[in-house]
């Protein structure tokens, strides 16, 4: 495990000698050479110049809960039960599913090893760079009360970002958030329970906030992160902003649906009235993107059957060529 304190001494970006980082720690010289590596086998990004010593470019923030909660009102902050802030997880979802935690639990971490995507793809992680969070919510009513709550919670990711100062966010059907194009983060949703009766929910979401360009080369999109596109906040206060307009969705959607967040998600739809193809496996069918029903489907208009609904699932939309 890595020594937390490194890093802080390391956070500002600033030059910092290792014999400083010794005296600090009241350790060995050999020990802060240890720990130096130890930070390089988890992906954070180290400079060292002799005479200088070590720095991480650009800096880096770990998360802490006192910010976190700063960012939030006190009627959101009545709905949190848990925020469980961990350093390195399998998956921000996997842990929240496995947790026996009632609504409200909400698990970041600063790296995931096993970050999961729609349709069974890796999540790029990198260490202290992006957020990485899920949260549980119980519902009675089972599946048919969640349709379009990926949808509405794309909306909620929206306003959080513009309350960073992230301007022009745009979502992708299903649940793809874009800036410029590029993709900026994304929400993955699984549930537990009773298809048809009671049942608890993890939403998942990523966000890409200071992504190094290292950790990017196995991304095969173009991507962007918050710092890119105009964020002024850092990685504790954009994880509050998201929990704020986060648990108050999830705590009302049963009652009140997605029907409320219809209207909020098609003029952010990056697609509305372009021609699309939506791919599932190997099938594919083209149309135009005519917005998303009440239900959070698809509308897709094609020469041969007019205006039909297609719900998600794995299904991909790309823009017709």
């Amino acid at each position: 495990m890595t020594d937390n304190r490194v890093i802080s001494l390391l956070a500002s970006g600033e030059f910092v000698s290792g014999q400083s980082i010794a005296d600090a720690l009241g350790v060995s010289r050999t020990a802060v050479w240890k720990q130096l590596n130890k930070l390089a086998e988890i992906g954070v990004e180290l400079e060292s110049v002799k005479g200088r010593g070590y720095r991480i470019p650009g800096g880096i923030e770990l998360l802490e809960e006192s910010m976190v909660r700063a960012a939030m009102t006190q009627a959101s902050l009545a709905l949190l039960q848990r925020l469980d802030l961990r350093e390195t997880v399998a998956s921000t979802n996997s842990e929240a599913l496995s947790a026996a935690a009632g609504a409200g639990y909400v698990c970041s971490a600063e790296q995931q090893s096993a970050g999961r995507g729609r349709r069974g793809r890796s999540w790029v992680s990198p260490y202290a760079r992006n957020l990485y969070l899920s949260a549980v919510w119980e519902y009675a009513q089972g599946a048919a009360a969640l349709e379009g709550l990926s949808l509405a919670v794309g909306v909620a990711v929206a306003r959080a970002l513009a309350r960073a100062g992230v301007e022009g966010v745009r979502l992708k059907w299903p649940n793809d958030v874009l800036h410029e194009g590029a993709k900026l983060g994304g929400i993955l949703l699984e549930m537990s329970g009773d298809a048809a009766g009671p049942c608890q929910v993890v939403v998942g979401i990523g966000l890409n906030v200071a992504m190094p360009g290292g950790a990017a080369q196995s991304i095969d999109q173009d991507w962007t992160d918050v710092q890119r596109a105009g964020g002024r906040v850092g990685r504790s206060a954009m994880l509050g902003l998201l929990l704020d307009e986060l648990l108050p969705l999830l705590a009302t959607f049963e009652r009140e649906g997605f029907s409320g967040w219809r209207e909020e998600w098609q003029e952010l739809d990056a697609y509305a009235d372009m021609p699309v193809v939506l791919s599932s496996g190997e099938k594919r069918l083209a149309g135009i993107a005519r917005g998303v029903s009440e239900r959070g489907a698809l509308l897709l208009e094609s020469v041969s059957g007019g205006v039909q609904p297609v719900y998600g699932g794995e299904i991909s939309l790309r823009p017709a060529s």
